[in-house]
């Protein structure tokens, strides 16, 4: 029986999940599909170059193990990347790397035909009459690496804005779009590359703008007559770092003009920064030849520190702050708020000006008090756990019923309405939101999310769950 691609790449994934992290399995091994099998080569497809990047940085010991196990010592792995053409041709088109050999990646990358021809540069900013005035970072160096402390829930965002600062516009991670909930530290992690970019590197021009404020930046440009020079302005940035991208929805004046801003840069080996509260795919209202470029680098999600990563920000924060405090007290206020770092920072502060201002002493029973009031005042972030156990209850099933591949009609209206809440009220992506409610992918909730307002309005019954539900998830 001879065998194929997939029984080789499966077995080789057996033994590599089991020497792994699983998040790290799900994150790095998950998305590759076995493509062919010749002799003793395997070729696999990687979504990007960043991917094979990576795969070939950290994993490249146990894929050579995984490989060598099946196809013996002469076993060879041959990554296939699958590259958008944004030029014009409607087919993708493939690059094949053999693993290890990183002078293939140089000599076969495809040529993206740009114009060098940059015309003169002026810059609006500048006081006429005086010559070469230095940009302004508008960096806030508190935002740094060291007090952005790593977990299993930053761990990725964190390395690739560690690879950007060492290398801007080196490497595959342009742009680098960091997304993700309120008091994440999206801001804080931006801000981080840029500053230690500007270490790296003084004679770079690096600046951070809001989308709110580049925005405004451009009506003004319009009014005035001087969009060109708004634009060279932008061009001769070495490194831009946009806040809150997102702010950009259903304003086509302006993400036309970041769209040529953004061509001019990445064409010219410049660096892009984007921060948003959600994935691109999510992005509503955004051009899809501007969405399409978003997605050429790395998309990296901040999601919700775990308890560990939790225990680590307060003690650093303590540390900087010079503050003590027990140990079971630190781990109680992490215990009780899970949401984001924000609030996590707020609830210590405000447990130290009790102490200080009431001159207590900063005990348990102090610090229950400080976050019951803190929770209570705290708008609760309902989870996709609870949505599911909330809808499953109400429609008196379990949620592995709720998560099953059924087409009940009834389970079915169930799992959009899940996925409905999910979206409504959490801030996860809809991959996310698909994964984590039965292992569907993000068209199957847009989907539903669809179904659900087409239902409403049509429907009085289902009305009538969107409306009892809706009310038991905002109690």
């Amino acid at each position: 029986m001879s065998i194929t691609a997939q029984t080789v790449w499966n077995n080789c994934l057996e033994f590599i999940k089991d020497n792994i992290q699983p998040q790290a399995y799900k994150t790095w091994f998950e998305p590759i599909k076995a493509v062919k099998l010749t002799d003793n080569s395997l070729s696999i497809q990687v979504p990007s170059k960043f991917f094979y990047e990576w795969l070939e940085e950290h994993y490249v010991k146990i894929l050579k193990v995984a490989l060598t196990k099946e196809l013996g010592e002469t076993a060879k792995l041959v990554y296939i990347i699958k590259m958008e053409n944004t030029y014009g041709n409607k087919q993708p088109f493939t690059e094949k790397i053999p693993s290890s050999n990183r002078g293939a990646l140089k000599s076969q990358d495809v040529d993206v035909p740009f114009n060098n021809k940059s015309p003169e540069l002026r810059n609006p900013f500048v006081i006429p009459g005086i010559r070469n005035v230095k940009i302004e970072s508008q960096l806030n160096p508190n935002y740094n690496f060291e007090n952005f402390l790593e977990g299993d829930s930053n761990r990725l965002a964190r390395s690739a804005g560690l690879a950007v600062a060492n290398k801007p516009g080196g490497t595959s991670f342009n742009p680098l779009l960091i997304f993700g909930g309120v008091g994440l530290g999206k801001t804080h992690l931006a801000h981080a590359i840029g500053v230690d970019i500007k270490d790296k590197y003084p004679e770079k021009t690096v600046l951070y703008i809001s989308a709110e404020k580049f925005t405004q930046q451009y009506i003004d440009a319009v009014k005035k007559n001087n969009r060109n020079d708004f634009i060279h302005f932008y061009q001769i940035i070495d490194v831009l770092i946009i806040d809150d991208v997102q702010f950009l929805s259903g304003k086509t004046g302006t993400q036309d003009v970041f769209f040529h801003i953004f061509n001019h840069l990445h064409q010219n080996g410049k660096q892009v920064i984007l921060t948003s509260d959600k994935a691109p795919v999510d992005m509503q209202d955004i051009e899809q030849r501007l969405l399409s470029r978003f997605k050429w680098g790395l998309s990296a999600e901040l999601q919700n520190p775990d308890f560990e990563t939790r225990v680590s920000i307060l003690k650093n924060k303590l540390y900087r702050d010079g503050v003590e405090m027990p140990e079971d007290i630190v781990e109680y206020v992490a215990k009780n708020i899970k949401s984001n770092v924000r609030e996590l920072e707020g609830a210590i502060i405000s447990l130290i000006a009790q102490s200080s201002f009431n001159k207590k002493e900063i005990t348990l029973d102090l610090a229950r008090i400080i976050v019951e009031k803190f929770v209570k005042n705290t708008k609760r972030e309902v989870s996709i756990d609870y949505i599911q156990k909330v809808v499953s209850d109400y429609f008196q099933m379990d949620i592995d019923t709720l998560q099953s591949k059924t087409r009940k009609r009834h389970i079915v209206q169930a799992r959009q309405l899940a996925m409905f809440f999910a979206k409504k009220f959490t801030k996860a992506s809809l991959a996310s939101i698909g994964s984590q409610i039965g292992k569907r992918d993000h068209a199957t909730v847009l989907h539903a999310c669809k179904t659900v307002d087409n239902l409403s309005s049509t429907d009085k019954q289902f009305r009538k769950y969107v409306e009892d539900i809706s009310k038991k998830l905002s109690v």
